[in-house]
């Protein structure tokens, strides 16, 4: 039996032009792993193939952002997916832990994974949230509940994922992971930090926080129209207004893709938009 076939976690990463830092992650990570390329112009699916012949690119094509990685779930052969960026790997032993947690809790459908980032390993405020929950521990669940995640942190149920639509391309790219939480907690999956499943980050400098910003406002603001009451658009709006100029980009580039939002939006059930809006309330 071969190592692929034995295997139970698929990892899946997209990239665009960043052959530099996959030429250091890719061999970190435990096989099988699918390589989505969002539409390099730097040579990057000819590179991996030919230097890691036994990692599966499919072309995108295009730069689809977050949705591309839907491409490498739907071809997973596996029960489970782990996603990673360029700059990301998962610790040694990491899937295996994931995959058996996942075994024995047949309601999760995301596991959080502890992030660790830079030389230094200080762990991601993100992985911090989501230990510190307000929403407790659920029966069947194995830690906090969670209804946001880091993808790159991130071991989800194949089956889950794809039965909630994936990665939504409304929102394209950052802060793509709150839709596709609150859509599996709707149809009753579980989402769980597990603080002994770890990932690390390697992160280049931030060549531009002002686009990062934008990016940021925006999604939060599209989530926000696809998914939650008016009132918590309006206050994200106005947060993304007051934010300097990344956020009033971010409203900008929002407005342009208010239609779409529009026509897919729809409410949440009651119990997890209150669990949604006690986070949102929660101390930072």
């Amino acid at each position: 039996m071969t190592e692929t076939s034995r295997a139970r976690v698929t990892v899946v990463v997209a990239a665009r032009d960043r052959v530099r830092t996959l030429a250091r992650s890719l061999p970190r990570h435990p096989r099988p792993v699918i390589l989505v390329d969002n539409g390099s112009s730097d040579g990057t699916a000819g590179f991996v193939r030919k230097h890691f012949p036994d990692v599966q690119v499919v072309e995108a094509g295009a730069n689809l952002g977050a949705p591309a990685r839907n491409l490498g779930v739907r071809l997973a052969g596996t029960p489970y997916v782990a996603f990673a960026d360029d700059d990301s790997w998962w610790a040694p032993g990491a899937l295996d832990r994931a995959a058996d947690v996942l075994d024995a809790h047949p309601r999760l459908a995301v596991l959080g994974a502890r992030v660790l980032v830079g030389p230094e390993e200080r762990p991601d405020p993100v992985s911090e949230a989501m230990r510190d929950s307000p929403l407790g521990v659920e029966d069947g669940l194995p830690g906090p509940s969670v209804l946001s995640f880091l993808a790159r942190g991130a071991v989800v149920r194949r089956e889950a994922f794809l039965e909630a639509g994936g990665f939504d391309d409304v929102l394209f790219f950052y802060g793509e992971e709150e839709r596709l939480a609150v859509d599996l907690a709707a149809r009753g999956w579980g989402l769980a930090y597990v603080d002994d499943v770890v990932a690390h980050h390697r992160p280049a400098a931030v060549r531009d926080p002002r686009g990062g910003q934008a990016l940021a406002a925006r999604d939060a603001v599209l989530t926000a129209v696809l998914r939650r009451p008016w009132p918590v658009v309006a206050r994200r709006s106005l947060r993304a207004l007051l934010g300097g100029p990344g956020g009033r980009e971010g409203l900008r580039t929002a407005v342009r893709s208010l239609p779409r939002a529009l026509a897919a939006r729809r409410g949440l059930p009651p119990a997890v938009e209150r669990a949604r809006r006690r986070l949102d309330h929660a101390p930072p």
